[in-house]
């Protein structure tokens, strides 16, 4: 699953988009993901917190779910972006998510405003996940 250079930068300035519009009244960290599904699209989410913390949702979740709205379950590459000096990787329950829809090989990257980025694959964020072949 290679992904272009171009589809990198059109992910990560989608990312970046998602990132301005993300509801953090409360905590004012602010995050953005943006993915690329196998039938290359590109659907992005932010960051929605509520006043009852527990029911705040992750960008990477919102982007995810955007992209099962559209009919879309298959994807190639995940960006999270963030402004943090420290690149911010998925959180657990994310990395869930993420490993009952991408490959496990697939890769994830963070990036920030300073032009840094990590990546991982799936398989890295979360080993031995529990995905939906294992209800077979």
């Amino acid at each position: 699953m290679t992904v272009t250079n171009e589809q990198k930068t059109a992910l990560i300035r989608q990312a970046k988009t998602a990132y301005q519009r993300a509801y953090a009244p409360y905590s004012k960290f602010h995050v953005g993901a943006a993915a690329l599904t196998k039938d290359q699209n590109i659907v992005s989410g932010c960051n929605v917190e509520n006043a009852s913390y527990g029911l705040t949702v992750c960008a990477e979740r919102n982007c995810i779910a955007q992209a099962v709205i559209n009919g879309e379950q298959n994807f190639k590459t995940l960006v999270i972006y963030t402004e943090q000096e420290k690149l911010t990787p998925p959180c657990g329950a994310c990395r869930q998510v993420i490993a009952e829809f991408f490959e496990p090989q697939a890769i994830i990257m963070a990036v920030n405003h300073l032009a840094q980025s990590k990546t991982w694959t799936v398989d890295e964020l979360l080993p031995s996940a529990f995905t939906p072949k294992d209800l077979l």
